[in-house]
C-alpha cells in the first residue's frame, strides 16, 4: 500500500510543493513547527533512511541544504534545523525547519491547524528565494 507521501507525490492528496525533480520532492508540512517547515521526500518509498542508496541519500541532503539556504533567505531565522525521525510515516523524509532556538525543533511546537493561507504564503516566499538563488527544480 502506498504511503501518504507517495499519494501526495502522485497528486492523489494535495500538497504544497516547493521542489520537484526526478528523484525527490519537497513540500510544506501540514503541521509546521515554524513557517516554511519543509519535508524533503524521495520519490522511491524507502521506510528507513539508513536503507537509502548512498547516492540518493546524498541527493536528498543536497536538496535539503538548498531548501535550508532558501529558508534562511526567506524567513531570516537564526538557524535552519534538520531532523530525520521517520516514526510518523514509513517513508523516509527530512524535516528542514527555520528556527531561532534549538527548542523550536520539536514536534511539541507543530501547529496542527495553521491559519488559512499560511502554507501558501510560506511556499510563495520559499519558491521566490529558491528562484533567486538559481535553483532549477522549483515547483509552481
Amino acid at each position: 500500500m502506498p504511503s501518504i507521501f507517495s499519494k501526495i507525490i502522485a497528486g492523489e492528496i494535495p500538497g504544497t510543493f516547493v521542489w520537484k525533480d526526478d528523484r525527490c520532492v519537497a513540500f510544506l508540512s501540514i503541521a509546521p513547527m515554524k513557517p516554511g517547515h519543509t519535508l524533503v521526500v524521495p520519490r522511491e518509498e524507502v521506510d528507513n533512511w539508513i536503507d537509502l542508496d548512498p547516492p540518493l541519500a546524498q541527493h536528498l541532503f543536497a536538496v535539503a541544504q538548498t531548501i535550508g539556504k532558501a529558508q534562511h533567505q526567506a524567513f531570516s531565522p537564526r538557524r535552519v534545523g534538520v531532523m530525520i525521525v521517520g516514526d510518523e510515516v514509513p517513508h523516509t523524509h527530512i524535516h528542514v525547519v527555520p528556527i531561532n532556538s534549538a527548542g523550536e525543533l520539536s514536534f511539541a511546537h507543530a501547529d496542527p491547524d495553521p491559519p488559512e493561507g499560511a502554507l501558501d504564503a510560506a511556499a510563495t516566499k520559499l519558491r521566490a528565494a529558491l528562484r533567486d538563488q538559481g535553483a532549477e527544480h522549483v515547483s509552481d
